[in-house]
């Protein structure tokens, strides 16, 4: 029996819209790019350039430089040809045991790009082309922490894929835990450092605080994610993972139900990501303010992306999105979530008896910078 459409409203949203002059540029360079190696199989290469992908980095880099806005974007739409292409819907998306040796090779050719491994594979030739333009604009660093992220993102697909293979839906903290790391988006923090030409300090990348401000940020562009794409996941008749169906699972609550809370959980987490990046902001050098504020412009673009692409409207089947976004939250309790993995983010400041009036929308800032001269790693 088809489910029924359930709407999405209006999300709390303190940021405001922002985009890269080059968008245009970017998609079609991204579209080009995916057609010359080849990403995913013909149709699922259709759907994907169709997607508006260069857009969605444009949003997430508004004021970067052109290049690694390009390198994003060729990035993003590698990463959906394997979560699309092995993962969701390929051979290897219910044997997790296999999909786990497919990733490592892939890994692999992302740690050392020489290695004389996948020479005819499609995707592993994409992913050795990013290899060499990230080792071209970033520092050896910060290609060590993609490939970290990058082991990250594999673990938890395979994780995601026993799970597919026996038909179960975990609980709410696993859930919690894990999509931080599926989302894919701890990958994206060491371009978005590129992208202004910096390279975040240990002293400061490393402190708790700012770790956590980078969760909460996965967080709530994950919760968003699973809102804008559960109309699509729900109709493809197929298994899916989603904080939606987790939670109607976890609390034997309707959808709608399900809708509610997922977004009154995402406002509680945003609301603390608000207060704790001021508090940040406060003794933080120049080059944590752009790193928060690139956070924060990550927020927004997966935001106005997701209410936006083809891939989560679904015209053939039109998904019930909000056009706009709404400037107060549905909970702005200072009181942590009931989720161990995440509750420990609200100890990181004193707790209030209630939050401050929402920021008006506003561009993220623009701090002066000196650009950290990249080099060539091996």
């Amino acid at each position: 029996m088809a489910r029924g459409l359930t709407a999405v409203p209006p999300i709390y949203s303190p940021y405001r819209a922002a985009i890269h002059p080059r968008h245009e540029a970017v998609d079609r360079h991204t579209a080009g790019w995916a057609g010359k190696f080849a990403i995913g199989s013909p149709e699922l290469r259709s759907h994907l350039v169709d997607h508006n992908i260069g857009t969605f980095a444009a949003r997430i880099l508004p004021e970067g430089r052109e290049e690694v806005v390009e390198i994003l974007a060729d990035f993003v739409i590698w990463l959906f040809g394997v979560d699309d292409g092995y993962c969701e819907e390929g051979d290897l998306s219910r044997r997790p045991g296999e999909l786990l040796g497919a990733l490592s090779r892939l890994l692999r050719v992302a740690q050392n790009p020489e290695a004389p491994m996948l020479l005819d594979d499609a995707l592993a030739g994409g992913l050795r082309d990013l290899r060499a333009r990230i080792s071209e604009h970033g520092t050896a660093g910060q290609v060590a922490r993609w490939v970290d992220a990058l082991r990250e993102y594999f673990l938890s697909v395979v994780w995601e894929a026993e799970h597919r293979s026996q038909g179960t839906v975990p609980d709410l903290n696993d859930y919690t835990l894990m999509r931080i790391y599926d989302g894919a988006t701890s990958v994206v923090l060491p371009l978005l450092e590129m992208g202004h030409g910096y390279e975040l300090q240990p002293h400061e990348r490393d402190r708790t605080s700012v770790r956590a401000a980078a969760e909460m940020a996965y967080f709530v562009i994950c919760w968003d994610n699973d809102l804008f794409s559960h109309h699509k996941e729900s109709r493809t008749g197929g298994y899916y993972l989603n904080a939606i169906r987790v939670l109607e699972h976890a609390h034997g609550i309707s959808t709608e139900e399900a809708v509610e809370r997922a977004i009154a959980q995402r406002d509680r987490v945003l609301c603390l990501f608000v207060r704790l990046c001021a508090d940040l902001r406060r003794t933080g050098s120049p080059q944590l303010r752009r790193y928060l504020a690139s956070l924060e412009a990550f927020i927004r673009g997966a935001q106005d992306w997701g209410i936006s692409s083809r891939r989560y409207t679904t015209p053939d089947d039109p998904a019930d999105l909000p056009a706009v976004f709404r400037d107060t939250p549905t909970d702005s309790s200072p009181e942590p979530l009931d989720i161990p993995a995440v509750a420990w983010w609200w100890d990181l400041l004193p707790r209030e008896d209630a939050l401050p009036a929402a920021a008006p929308a506003r561009r993220s800032p623009v701090y002066e910078l000196r650009p950290t001269a990249a080099r060539r790693t091996a």
